[in-house]
């Protein structure tokens, strides 16, 4: 572990645990709560954007893209270490590497990481960008277009994720999987932190309702968005 620069910047006091390198963000608690739902041991280090330790030279050596959440596996493949950045990559990979929260059956496998590219694609960017302009920078555009462009896509999408809900306990039916951890962090977001759902008229979507108040009922989901914890 020591041959990886990032390890200089947080030194692990569990070397042999996955080592965590996140923020409590809607995609840096995906990986928090996967790790809280599986049960695999791991050590979490608080990235600091307001230290701007995101574009220091050790974080760079582990994700060169600046991003949040990234992850240092000392027993990766082959029992060799895996950094991996890139928070869908890294949901599939501790998914399979625990045989949880991704169907074995092929149909279902492709299936469920077909929600997830629908997260990664479509509600991350287009949320945030509605929260970019909606509750951050927006009052310094009089221009509304693209705040509006925005709020039309994320509603857009919300009602895709409602029909898709009809009948359904999660994404997947009645298997919790990486897309409900991946998408529904997004959701929590959108309501609770961007102050959106008026917006986007959230009312309309009773399922996703339904399915985030479920979702952050779950005991691993409540520890897993705490998750690198606040300096006290």
């Amino acid at each position: 572990m020591a041959e990886f620069a990032i390890t200089h910047k947080w030194p692990p006091r569990h070397p042999q645990r996955i080592q965590l390198y996140s923020l409590p963000t809607p995609n840096g608690v995906k990986v928090s709560i996967l790790l809280e739902e599986t049960g695999l041991p791991y050590e979490a280090h608080r990235v600091d954007f307001g230290a701007n330790d995101q574009t220091s030279p050790e974080f760079l050596s582990l994700n060169p893209n600046n991003k949040i959440p990234a992850i240092l596996d000392p027993n990766g493949p082959g029992g060799r270490p895996l950094p991996l950045f890139e928070s869908g990559a890294i949901l599939i990979y501790l998914a399979e590497k625990t045989g949880q929260l991704l169907s074995k059956d092929p149909a279902q496998r492709y299936e469920t990481l077909q929600w997830l590219m629908f997260q990664m694609g479509g509600v991350g960017p287009m949320f945030g960008q509605l929260g970019f302009f909606h509750k951050f920078a927006g009052k310094d555009f009089e221009d509304k277009r693209p705040r509006d462009r925005y709020v039309a896509e994320s509603a857009r999408l919300l009602g895709v994720l409602n029909q898709r809900l009809e009948g359904r306990s999660w994404i997947m039916g009645d298997d919790f999987s990486i897309a409900d951890i991946a998408i529904f962090p997004w959701v929590r977001n959108l309501v609770t932190h961007y102050n959106a759902g008026d917006l986007v008229g959230y009312e309309r979507f009773p399922n996703v309702a339904r399915v985030l108040e479920a979702f952050v009922a779950r005991p691993a989901v409540g520890r897993g968005l705490l998750i690198p914890k606040a300096p006290t």
